[in-house]
């Protein structure tokens, strides 16, 4: 099968030289820039890859450079790894992966297990590195990195590019609404290198989720999809609604109100039960930069207002 990569990136450095060196095992390589100016244009020339520059004048969207990847794919192209240019793909992963694509025609995305490289350099990284620990089997999405049917990508219609974050999962909606299927598997896939190294940052990549979470939930949130219902509605409640009842109950009640306020280090210990101190500690928290996330995405929806990217690196 004829296999293709697309590796998406700005700024990466030594990030993206590392993953471009690790894709000995494609037939094409296609790195898609987003106005990098430190030399990674050069450096992916170098190493034989096609280099497509984004108009950087119109809105920046990892949904839109994705595609601008997938339309330069050589023709015959069956398969396709998409990449971020901060990750480096394991030995034996695209073959494991095209293997299991060609043993299961119904299959249409199948990933595998992504790490952080460097979980101990913070805790931030440490979480991050938790949260891609998915069950394997079938899934219901994939993240950034995958190996996809070139096939199913043009059933689905490609990306949606006017998604700031959140692009794979609602890609995969439309994906198994076309018949196909999703898959995980047991095998390690790539490395990644966050680099979240302060709060700030993991503050800002918590917004980005609940904003991907309330415009996932308003494009595909009818059932039977429910797509980030629940994860919009938790982001609310305990993000907004929460702190909204202490004050009320303080305004009301006076500093006795302020007991509302303990529903919060009680979550902290339940959850604490199932995945650590430190993982329920920050999930609690991370709701309230969630729910500025989906606020922020229903008050341009109403007020018109354009949508901005969510950095946090």
């Amino acid at each position: 099968m004829s296999i293709a990569a697309v590796v998406i990136g700005r700024n990466e450095g030594g990030r993206l030289i590392a993953c471009l060196d690790a894709l000995a095992g494609v037939s094409a390589v296609i790195y898609v820039d987003s106005g990098s100016t430190d030399g990674s244009v050069a450096a992916a020339q170098a190493r034989g890859a096609q280099v497509v520059s984004l108009d950087m004048s119109q809105p920046f969207t990892a949904a839109r450079a994705r595609n601008a990847g997938l339309a330069r794919l050589p023709d015959g192209t069956e398969l396709v790894q998409l990449l971020d240019g901060d990750c480096v793909v394991q030995d034996g992963w695209i073959g494991q992966a095209a293997a299991f694509l060609e043993a299961h025609p119904q299959v249409g995305v199948v990933c595998g297990r992504r790490r952080e490289m460097y979980p101990q350099s913070s805790v931030y990284n440490a979480l991050i590195d938790a949260e891609w620990d998915t069950p394997m089997g079938e899934a219901r999405a994939c993240g950034g990195d995958a190996l996809m049917r070139v096939a199913a990508l043009r059933d689905a219609g490609g990306y949606r590019e006017d998604l700031i974050a959140g692009e794979e999962p609602e890609l995969c909606v439309r994906l198994r609404q076309a018949g196909w299927r999703i898959w995980r598997l047991d095998a390690e896939m790539t490395a990644h290198d966050a680099q979240i190294m302060r709060f700030g940052q993991w503050w800002q990549r918590s917004k980005r989720a609940g904003h991907a979470f309330a415009e996932g939930a308003a494009l595909h949130g009818a059932a039977p999809e429910r797509h980030w219902v629940a994860e919009t509605r938790r982001a609310l409640l305990w993000g907004a609604l929460g702190p909204a009842a202490i004050v009320l109950s303080f305004v009301l009640l006076g500093p006795w109100g302020l007991l509302v306020a303990l529903v919060y280090p009680l979550q902290v210990l339940r959850l604490a039960r199932r995945g650590g101190l430190s993982w329920a500690f920050f999930s609690v928290i991370g709701k309230f930069a969630e729910a500025r996330g989906a606020l922020g995405y229903y008050w341009r929806r109403i007020s018109g207002t354009e949508k901005r990217l969510i950095e946090y690196k």
